[in-house]
C-alpha cells in the first residue's frame, strides 16, 4: 500500500485515483499520522456487504434483541462499615 501525504494527494488526486484502481488501497497521512484510506469500489462493496446492522439500526428496530445476560443481584459480599466512635 502506497502512502500519500495529504498535500500530495490533493495535488495529484487523479494519479491517486489511478493508483487506487490499479494497485489497490492507498493510505493518506496528515502531518505524518495515518488518516484515511482510499479503496477501490469493489473492495468497499466487499467490506460493506459483510457488515452487520449499525447500532442505530439495532436500537430502532421493532424486532426483539434477545435476552440480556444480566447477573443476579446480591451475590457480592460487602464490607461492614467502620465504627468511627
Amino acid at each position: 500500500m502506497r502512502v500519500w501525504a495529504v498535500q500530495d494527494a490533493k495535488a495529484r488526486f487523479s494519479e491517486l485515483l489511478d493508483a487506487c484502481a490499479t494497485q489497490g488501497p492507498q493510505m493518506i497521512t496528515k502531518r505524518g499520522a495515518e488518516t484515511a484510506v482510499l479503496a477501490p469500489i469493489s473492495e468497499w462493496r466487499r467490506l460493506t456487504r459483510h457488515a452487520g446492522p449499525t447500532l442505530k439500526q439495532l436500537l430502532l428496530t421493532d424486532e426483539a434483541r434477545g435476552d440480556l445476560n444480566i447477573p443476579p443481584r446480591g451475590g457480592a459480599k460487602r464490607r461492614r462499615p467502620l465504627d468511627m466512635s
